[in-house]
């Protein structure tokens, strides 16, 4: 950031009076531009023994499969969002969205939070940042072509969950992410 969005003044980059960190201050008028985590929202989108993953068309991990979901937007609720991202990415609706896992990712300024959800119906077809999309039995999840581990990892813990049909709300550390997902970081 080099200029301010307030004033057009120059941004300089250091500790304001009564903070702790680094952040972009107008030299001008003195406003602090905060940049906070990127929330993603998301589903994973259940129809009866099956789960659906959509193929990413856009990057990163373009043509790797994943959960739908993306940025949330402004003005709108986690389960909006995560039920948008899941019509945008999939062209599917979903109902019941209970939030199922957490994951915060310091050192890409991201908090995933995954619901999981019933599809409406099997009305579903790629969207725009979507190759394809597909339903999968858990023997036939692509588990080598996730693209990230917050996938895996939820895709894991609901196929655990689902044989006691438990399903507690899970935040895990990034550190038990980077043990299990060693070669991902």
């Amino acid at each position: 950031m080099k200029f301010c969005s307030n004033c057009g003044g120059s941004i300089s980059y250091h500790i304001p009076q009564g903070d702790n960190r680094l952040r972009h201050v107008c030299a001008q008028c003195q406003m602090v531009h905060y940049q906070n985590p990127r929330i993603i929202a998301g589903c994973l989108p259940v129809w009866g023994e099956q789960v659906l993953l959509c193929r990413r068309a856009i990057e990163p991990r373009r043509g790797y499969w994943t959960l739908p979901a993306g940025f949330m937007e402004n003005g709108e609720t986690l389960e909006q969002a995560a039920a948008r991202e899941t019509h945008e990415e999939a062209c599917a609706r979903v109902r019941d969205l209970s939030l199922y896992t957490l994951f915060d990712l310091p050192h890409i300024n991201q908090v995933y939070m995954l619901f999981r959800a019933e599809l409406v119906d099997l009305n579903f077809a790629p969207g725009e940042e979507s190759l394809e999309v597909e339903l999968f039995h858990e023997q036939n999840i692509p588990w080598s072509e996730l693209a990230f581990p917050t996938i895996g990892r939820t895709l894991e813990c609901y196929f655990a969950d689902r044989l006691t049909q438990h399903y507690p709300v899970r935040n895990e550390p990034l550190e038990a992410l980077r043990a299990h997902y060693k070669k991902a970081f």
